[in-house]
């Protein structure tokens, strides 16, 4: 029976494309693929970063092939692809999990090519990743997308609202994707995770702030990439074969906020 259950779990034989894996959540979540029996191409800009994350993956006995390509490119997009198809011959499995938010500001002050950047990245590159994966295999075959959200994408803000709307719009994407795609055989889910201890997020846990922000949470505790691997394994697996269209939030319970916790 454990066996059985555990094989829910099982990634053998898939091929997973994950677009920014070189550190942190990507990084992770290609490592508990490969160790859950997925072969990865593992996607990110710079080159030395992307294949020492390979490296690491490899060192633990994975599989993967490490591409250097930019998901602001629409030529780099294309070329994800196609190399995957060229290693493994199939794609069961894309994570969208690169990200932008080069610039805190208002939107009374942000520059247009700030806001195009944040939206080319966080949007657009998910959207047409999605189309060329599901041209190349998904559409004949299906397959799991899962995109790497926010719980920014559920809330209001003044110092980074572009961001914020970009995961609220990321979240839109992947109902519509899931509704669109799902008589494929194709499921669509997202990851919402909430501030998790990175260096993308690093302006944040180490301001003044941080402390009580944490205080103010249920869980109270940082979150770490840890926190996210076994949920997006869960998405991905045939654990979760009738989910589709669902945003998983893991946050600790940042957005229910615990209003008496001292």
């Amino acid at each position: 029976m454990m066996d059985e259950f555990e094989g829910k779990f099982s990634l053998r034989g898939k091929v997973a494309l994950i677009a920014g894996a070189s550190r942190a959540i990507g990084e992770g979540i290609a490592s508990v693929y490969a160790r859950a029996g997925a072969k990865i191409v593992a996607c990110s800009r710079k080159p030395k970063a992307i294949e020492e994350a390979g490296e690491r993956i490899r060192s633990r006995g994975g599989k993967v092939l490490a591409v250097a390509a930019n998901v602001s490119s629409g030529e780099d997009r294309k070329k994800m692809v196609q190399a995957a198809m060229d290693w493994a011959g199939r794609i069961d499995i894309l994570v969208n999990n690169a990200g932008a938010n080069p610039m805190i500001t208002s939107l009374g002050g942000i520059p247009e090519s700030v806001w195009d950047k944040i939206f080319e990245v966080n949007v657009k590159a998910p959207l047409i990743l999605s189309q060329l994966v599901y041209q190349a295999w998904m559409r004949d075959h299906g397959g799991t997308i899962l995109n790497v959200s926010s719980v920014a994408g559920f809330k209001t803000s003044i110092s980074a609202p572009a961001y914020n709307i970009s995961k609220g719009a990321l979240i839109h994407l992947t109902q519509c994707l899931a509704a669109e795609w799902g008589p494929c055989g194709i499921r669509v889910n997202a990851l919402a995770p909430g501030f998790i201890k990175t260096e993308f997020s690093r302006r944040f846990w180490e301001s003044p702030a941080w402390e009580g922000f944490l205080r103010s949470c249920p869980l109270g505790r940082i979150r770490m990439v840890q926190d996210i691997e076994a949920a997006a394994l869960l998405l991905a697996s045939e654990a979760s074969s009738f989910i589709t269209g669902h945003i998983l939030v893991i946050d600790g319970g940042e957005l229910i906020k615990a209003e008496n916790k001292s």
